[in-house]
Parts: structure tokens; sequence; C-alpha cells
């Protein structure tokens, strides 16, 4: 809403990432589609929500620019996983019970998605994938957008999210599964964020590195929340275990998530400069 109501406190926070380093900024939509809206009584409000995140966004790169001229930088519309899962029952009584379908799921994505599109966004990021089959949605919801507007597909960058030390998401998939599953949306990046610390995310970017096609992306959380829910891993820390991640060549794109301030990001960006991204792997056709 602050988008809305106090676009300036947005686009300063914005700035102080794009001084830090960043390329990429992410709209401030996480969520902001209308079945997790209407939590707060806000559904209505989705469009305009969405419209106004990527305003905001891209005024504080056009503010950069004007600063910085050969500077490249982008805007990717956040689309976050919902409040609600297709694949797990909220009543453990009835396990075979949803509390939305896909259809539901799908048209709120696709409001945001032309929301996003529409308003001037570069990319679209599905992030922060806990249940594969609300990710399925809304790149079913991209697909269609497309197919009935006849327009230039934006590209599309995939993030899921490791829960744990199982290596699952939280409806239960491996990462090979996770994998497979989304492929099928042509993602320009497919990586992991958010849930753990880099640290503890090191194994399963090691593997998804050697499963994918495409780039791979990781932005952790600035390690592991502490009782009262902060992050104490100093960007220094951050930006190391980040740097061995490009230094062992597995990732093309990194960044951060929880608890990562402008300057985790100001030294994550320093840490990768000394590093070149990691080499796709060579398709063959059987």
């Amino acid at each position: 809403m602050l988008c809305i109501t106090q676009p300036q406190i947005i686009q300063a926070i914005h700035r102080e990432y794009l001084d830090a380093g960043a390329d990429i900024i992410e709209t401030n939509t996480f969520n902001a589609q209308r079945v997790s809206l209407a939590d707060y009584d806000m559904q209505d409000y989705a469009d305009q929500m969405n419209r106004a995140a990527v305003k905001v966004a891209r005024a504080a790169i056009d503010e950069y620019k004007k600063e910085h001229p050969d500077a490249q930088k982008f805007v990717a519309g956040a689309i976050g996983p919902m409040n609600k899962t297709l694949s797990l029952s909220p009543d453990v009584n009835n396990p075979g019970y949803r509390a939305i379908t896909f259809d539901e799921v799908a048209d709120a994505y696709y409001e945001q998605i032309k929301a996003l599109d529409e308003s001037g966004a570069d990319i679209l990021l599905v992030e922060t994938i806990f249940d594969t089959l609300n990710a399925k949605a809304a790149v079913y919801a991209i697909e269609k957008y497309y197919n009935d507007t006849q327009k230039e597909k934006l590209p599309v960058m995939i993030s899921g999210t490791i829960t744990d030390a199982s290596g699952r998401t939280l409806s239960g998939q491996t990462l090979e599964a996770f994998y497979v599953s989304m492929m099928h949306a042509n993602p320009i990046s497919i990586g992991l964020n958010c849930a753990l610390g880099a640290e503890q995310m090191r194994p399963h970017v090691e593997e998804l590195a050697n499963l994918a096609a495409c780039n791979v992306s990781a932005y952790p959380n600035a390690g592991l929340p502490n009782a009262m829910g902060e992050y104490d891993e100093s960007p220094e820390q951050t930006a190391a275990i980040v740097g061995s991640f490009a230094q062992n060549g597995w990732v093309n794109l990194v960044g951060g998530c929880c608890g990562t301030t402008p300057p985790h990001i100001a030294a994550i960006a320093k840490e990768m400069s000394k590093y070149k991204a990691r080499v796709l792997p060579e398709l063959v056709l059987v």
C-alpha cells in the first residue's frame, strides 16, 4: 500500500540498493494479488498496487541513470507464492481438502501479471516457490496472458525455496523434481531464495548448478534468524559464502533475500567482481 500512499519511501529504498550495486530490483509486490490481499480486505487494490510498484521502481532507476547514464538496471516484477496452497490441505483432519482451486490461483496471478507487464516491468519473477503447483498456475497465467494479448513475452525468472535440511520444498518435492516440473516455462534462470542462509543453501545450489540447462540464481537470507527474528550475519560473511558459489562456477545471478541490507548487496557486488559467471552446459540432442 505504501507504493500508492507513500511512493517516495519505497523509491528511496530502491535507490539504496541501486547505489549498493544491484542490477535488478524487485517491485514491492510480493503476494500483491487478490487472494493474499483478501486477508486485509484489500483485494480490489491488487491492480493499482502492482502498477504503482512498477512505477516507483522505474522512477528509482530513471533517477539513478541520470547520474549513471551507461548503467543497465532492470525492474523484476515480483510474483510471490500466495498464502494458500494447491498441494496441501489446511485441515489436518481432511487431507483431501483444498482452500482454493487452480483456476482461482491462475486468475489472481493473471491480474497481477497483466498489471506488471502493462506498467513496464522488464522481467517476471516467480519466486519463493514452496508449492510447485502454485508456481505452475503462475506460469499458466503468464502463458495465457501473452497468448491473449499477442504481446512479446517478458523474460521469466523462477526461484524456489528449500525449507529444511531434507532438500525438499514445503510441499515435498526434491530439488530435481522441482526443476523438472518448472522447465516447461523456459525461464531465463532458475534458482533458490529465502528460507535458508547461504551456508545452508550451499549443497542445493551446487545440485541445481549440475541440473540446470539455463542460468542459475541464488539470493539467500543473511543467515538464519535469531530468537527475535533478526538476522545477525554480516555483509562480509554473506558475501564470502555467496562468493564461494561463484568461485565454484555454480551461479549466474546472485543477490539477497531476508535480512540482506544495502551493505550486504554492496559486499556481494564487490565479491562478484572477482569471478566469472557459470558456464551453461552444452545441450546434445539424441
